[in-house]
C-alpha cells in the first residue's frame, strides 16, 4: 500500500513541529536540527518539513511505495502516460536511503515517487563521498563550503525544481 508524501519548506522549524505535532496530534517519527518527519497511518501520510528551501511552501508531492513492484507500476504509468520522467535509481535525500525517479505536472508541480530502503545520519550524500564526508550535514551547515553546496540548484528538464547538485540529494 503507498503512502501520499507532502514536503514543505518552512521558515521555522521548533514553531512548525508544535503546529503540526498538535494538528495531527501526533510528535513527529524524526526530527533533525533541519527537518522534521510524520509518519502517519490515518490518513496514511509521510510528511516532511524542512528549513532547507529558498522560501516557505510546498516543495514537491509523492507517493512513497512499501516495495520495489509498487515503485515500478508508477514508473510504468508514467513512462506510459509519456509524462517527462528523471530515474534518480538508488539515492540518498532527507536522511533516507531511497529508489526514486521523479515526475512533473501540468503547472510545473514535482511529484516523487520513492521506496525507503534504510536511514542515514545525513540529510544527504555525495555519491562519490562517504558519510563522513557527506556535504550539506547539519554540522557543516554554517561553513561556507556546505552553504555553497547546500544552495538550491535548478535541476533543469525534465524537472523544473529547485534541488540539490547532482551529486547530493532532493
Amino acid at each position: 500500500m503507498m503512502r501520499f508524501h507532502v514536503h514543505l519548506h518552512v521558515d521555522d522549524l521548533a514553531r512548525s513541529i508544535g503546529f503540526y505535532s498538535k494538528l495531527f496530534a501526533a510528535q513527529p517519527a524524526r526530527v533533525e536540527a533541519d527537518y522534521a518527519k510524520w509518519m502517519l497511518d490515518d490518513p496514511r501520510i509521510n510528511f516532511a518539513i524542512s528549513t532547507r528551501g529558498s522560501k516557505a511552501g510546498i516543495d514537491h508531492l509523492g507517493f512513497q511505495t512499501d516495495n520495489a513492484e509498487e515503485l515500478a507500476a508508477l514508473k510504468e504509468r508514467a513512462v506510459a502516460a509519456d509524462m517527462a520522467l528523471l530515474d534518480e535509481g538508488e539515492t540518498t535525500c532527507c536522511y533516507a536511503r531511497s529508489e526514486k525517479h521523479w515526475v512533473t505536472d501540468p503547472q510545473g508541480i514535482a511529484w516523487e515517487h520513492f521506496h525507503t530502503l534504510g536511514s542515514i545520519p545525513v540529510f544527504s550524500q555525495s555519491r562519490q563521498a562517504d558519510a563522513a564526508s557527506a556535504c550539506c550535514t547539519p554540522a557543516a551547515s554554517a561553513t561556507p563550503e556546505a552553504a555553497a553546496c547546500c544552495t538550491p540548484t535548478p535541476r533543469g528538464k525534465p524537472i523544473g525544481i529547485a534541488v540539490k547538485p547532482s551529486d547530493s540529494c532532493c
